[in-house]
């Protein structure tokens, strides 16, 4: 008997009751929510030569970025490597293969030819667009989705994550009006979908729609944070908000409670962390023990060197608690990465080292040195990852670097930039009257 799974795609290996685990798995993982790890454990259980829940296994430990989950896949890839007989999974084993070994670029273009044989292969669908986002390619995290999405209707299980999924896509290339639609139309379908939440809170971001954004976000909670493992990520948007309107008390409050800045473990969410922080830390407000606390999370992981996103913001929280020897050994992976063969030597390469440097010359009061390094990148900033939002930290510190550096003329330059993108923000209000308080004394 042929096992197929929800959306009519044949299953090796796998029987009906495994086929169910499986695609209750795909499910909580692109609702980002539960424990999609033992659901597909379950699966394997029950079926242990089921191609796509060893591929799913596999997904499941790569795309967390974390460096303990690189043997699980490797393990999960080698259990099918010789097994899959339908194109469909052997692009996934070809996918998986190329990224075990860091070729990012690759996975996410074999992914790319799957979709487009099978646009109602949400797997891959979910794991190419993360594998942009990753990639900071956000023409393809909005072409990936939009060359599915034909295939896709109402009737189709699981339609609200390819609109959460065109949401974000769309956001990153600046389409926000069909963007937050898109958005709206998932969340209203599914509330617990958190990737089209937070896909809608982006819009609101780039908008400089505070007051609205603090609606959205407060609006249901329960629905996107119960169970999820986006729950601090988009914790973190809200704080955003705040932070913008300069409301520091319900930052801290937020830091200090559910983004769990004194508790993350999770490399995902201690990005999170150092991120807010070091926004924190930009204005000059004191943090108390919060970078310290944090940068005993990041320790152990800070020799790993596998993606320059996070050794980026591994060194914002040993700046901040003042650990130069931790900063360098971050420092010598990255040099190690470099010389790599995998795509992280070019992410390190061209903007992960000079920003983790601009960083550390920051902590060390070398503004203007921050300065010179951030003006070169900032422009392929992308080229590492991450999303706008996410990346801003980058102009926030050339413009904090840049006043304190006591260059006025490139400090009124870039607060007109973030007034012309948010003309309503209060952010770049002070950074205007900062730089004419500057140009004037000059």
């Amino acid at each position: 008997m042929t096992v197929t799974d929800i959306r009519g795609h044949r299953l090796t290996g796998a029987s009906a009751p495994a086929a169910r685990h499986y695609d209750t798995a795909v499910q909580e993982l692109v609702l980002l929510r539960d424990d999609p790890v033992a659901t597909v454990d379950a699966a394997l259980t029950d079926s242990p030569d089921f191609v796509m829940a060893h591929a799913l296994k596999a997904w499941l430990h790569l795309l967390g970025t974390e460096p303990a989950g690189l043997p699980v896949a490797r393990a999960a890839l080698a259990a099918v490597a010789d097994r899959a007989t339908t194109d469909q999974e052997r692009g996934h084993v070809a996918a998986l293969a190329h990224l075990v070994d860091g070729r990012w670029h690759a996975a996410a273009r074999v992914l790319e030819d799957v979709t487009i044989v099978h646009p109602r292969d949400l797997l891959a669908l979910f794991a190419g667009h993360q594998l942009d986002f990753f990639r900071g390619d956000s023409r393809m995290l909005r072409d990936r989705i939009a060359r599915a999405r034909p295939a896709w209707s109402p009737a189709v299980p699981q339609h609200h994550a390819v609109l959460g999924m065109a949401a974000f896509g769309l956001e990153e290339t600046g389409a926000y009006a069909e963007a937050e639609r898109a958005g709206r139309a998932a969340v209203e379908t599914e509330p617990r979908d958190a990737w089209a939440q937070h896909a809608v809170a982006h819009v609101m971001e780039m908008q400089g729609r505070t007051d609205e954004g603090i609606a959205w976000m407060r609006r249901r909670p329960d629905a996107w944070s119960d169970g999820s493992f986006l729950a601090v990520h988009n914790w973190w948007h809200l704080a955003l908000y705040h932070l913008e309107r300069g409301e520091i008390d319900a930052v801290k409050d937020l830091y200090d409670g559910p983004i769990r800045g004194g508790q993350a473990t999770l490399i995902l969410e201690m990005i999170d962390a150092s991120a807010m922080l070091w926004r924190l830390h930009l204005r000059g407000i004191d943090v108390g023990d919060r970078f310290a606390v944090l940068a005993d999370a990041w320790e152990p992981v800070a020799g790993a060197g596998l993606y320059a996103f996070n050794d980026v913001h591994a060194v914002m929280a040993f700046v901040g608690a003042g650990r130069p020897d931790s900063a360098a050994r971050v420092m010598e992976a990255q040099r190690v990465a470099m010389e790599g063969a995998g795509d992280n030597a070019a992410f390190t390469r061209e903007v992960g080292r000079p920003v983790t440097e601009a960083i550390v010359a920051f902590g060390e009061g070398r503004f203007a040195e921050t300065v010179r390094l951030l003006r070169a990148v900032r422009g392929i900033a992308h080229r590492f990852g991450g999303s706008h939002a996410q990346r801003d930290v980058i102009d926030l510190t050339l413009i904090e670097a840049a006043l304190r550096a006591g260059d006025g003329g490139l400090a009124a330059a870039l607060a007109a930039e973030r007034t012309a993108a948010k003309p309503e923000s209060p952010l770049a209000r002070l950074f205007r009257l900062r730089a004419e308080t500057l140009g004037a004394a000059a």
